[in-house]
């Protein structure tokens, strides 16, 4: 710097002489150069600071935190015992109940690595999660005892890495959603109606649905589409009432990969507003059992459950509509979802001949289930413009389920006919904003004749969205 004021000196002096400026005209023209270079060097040095700053929290930048959670009452009018359904005339009568719960609370974590690479995260609390502590009862001769002060599961439902090569190719890797039903691919709490998730696949699948695996998705056009490979199910906790939906996941500190399974998923959003798409899964689950090859389910050195692979193979087709914005003042969206299971037979005669202390329910379970659902809100807001442009919404909606996990079983299993049932409901969804929504619902599950209705209220408050 000083070799280039020196410079600028020597220059402004042969200017003077050539032009017959003074000395003291001269010395003012070097201290206005001066000042001049000064705030010239200030800005440069400005703009490097700011330069240095901006790459310093780029890297924050590139971090994405974001959630969802519910807050739920509800008041269910009808017995909670545990033969109301086996012994139903009985229980007619029984006072109804109340429960408070925090159905899904959900920390999402996501980082841009840069080149294509990026990672998620998702730690799901369901039902408050757990707690447990060890006690000294002073009442009780001074014993140390376990007591279980919360129930709930803590999950860890994703965690991946990806690697995008192009809009229409990305591979991922690690812990991911299971791209089947409409459920599972739509579950946070501002993409459903109701106070709950959709009962019926709610009761069929796992839900959510989190597997370890290897995905490929893209998105070309109007078309998107995911396919995964992942471990099979685990057929020994297999159920009359839940099907399939506890087959997911492991009481296992791992998770057991003898069999390898397959899920695929296309969307088409063709038409504006609209989203219709399809899905399936296929995989075998008997011998994803850890207790499969136990020497006491053989007889003269041949096990009677030999050929026995539990196949699950499931179909859904499901839509998502919202008028355009700016209006969205109509939204609608319903799922139709299929199950078949192979050796239904064996799996049930296998899984009840588990020990007691086993992870199994030791219940028959079903060779199909079913689950139909579909609903559909109006915004009223929308006649408000000034309600509108606060972006507050104000849905009255409808819901219709139908679900059966006995919907067909083999000639050797009792149906058990309360599993089949319809559901309808009706409520409200007030959104102050985008993020956050206030729910109530009525809602009756209507069975078979010989069964009591199960009316119920529900009133909830929920959010989801990205916070950084």
């Amino acid at each position: 710097m000083k070799i280039f004021l020196l410079s600028l000196s020597i220059a402004v002096s042969s200017m003077a002489s050539a032009q017959g400026i003074s000395q003291s005209e001269k010395q003012q023209l070097k201290e206005e150069l001066k000042r001049e270079i000064k705030q010239e060097v200030r800005q440069e040095v400005m703009q490097e600071m700011s330069s240095q700053v901006s790459r310093k929290s780029k890297p924050l930048s590139r971090l994405e935190v974001g959630g969802y959670g519910e807050a739920v009452y509800s008041y269910n009018f009808y017995s909670d015992h545990y033969r109301r359904y086996s012994k139903a005339e009985d229980h007619k009568n029984d006072q109804g109940h109340g429960r408070f719960d925090l159905p899904h609370v959900v920390i999402w974590l996501g980082y841009d690595f840069g080149k294509g690479w990026s990672m998620g995260t998702e730690i799901e609390f369901e039902h408050g999660g757990t707690e447990s502590a060890i006690e000294m009862e002073a009442e009780e001769t001074g014993e140390y005892e376990n007591e279980i002060e919360r129930g709930g599961e803590v999950a860890l439902e994703q965690f991946w890495l990806q690697k995008s090569f192009m809009k229409q190719l990305n591979v991922r890797v690690g812990h991911m959603v299971v791209p089947v039903g409409g459920t599972n691919n739509a579950h946070m709490p501002t993409e459903f109606l109701g106070v709950y998730r959709p009962v019926g696949e709610n009761t069929i699948l796992p839900c959510t649905w989190h597997e370890t695996g290897l995905t490929i998705w893209g998105r070309a056009g109007a078309w998107r589409y995911e396919a995964m490979v992942m471990p099979g199910l685990d057929s020994d906790r297999f159920s009359t009432e839940g099907w399939i939906h506890d087959g997911a996941g492991s009481p296992y500190e791992f998770k057991i990969g003898n069999a390898v399974a397959g899920a695929a998923r296309v969307d088409n959003y063709s038409v504006p507003g609209l989203r219709l798409s399809v899905s399936g899964y296929i995989g075998n689950s008997f011998i994803n059992s850890l207790s499969a090859n136990n020497p006491i389910y053989k007889t003269t050195g041949k096990s009677k459950f030999d050929g026995c692979k539990g196949q699950v193979v499931i179909g859904s087709f499901d839509f998502a509509y919202a008028t355009p914005t700016p209006r969205r003042d109509f939204v609608a969206r319903g799922a139709f979802t299929y199950g078949h299971l192979g050796n239904s037979a064996e799996i049930s005669t296998f899984n009840k001949g588990m020990s007691n202390s086993s992870p199994s329910p030791q219940e028959n379970v079903a060779s199909a289930a079913i689950a139909v659902g579909v609903e559909a809100g109006y915004n009223f807001f929308a006649l408000s413009p000034s309600l509108s442009e606060q972006g507050q919404k104000l849905y009255l909606f409808g819901r219709y389920d139908y679900y059966d996990s006995m919907y067909k079983t083999d000639d050797t299993i009792v149906k058990q006919e309360w599993c089949g049932r319809q559901r309808i409901a009706f409520g409200l969804n007030y959104f102050p904003m985008n993020q956050i929504v206030v729910k109530a619902e009525y809602s009756l599950g209507i069975l078979k004749k010989q069964y009591n209705n199960e009316p119920a209220i529900s009133v909830g408050i929920a959010y989801a969205g990205l916070f950084k």
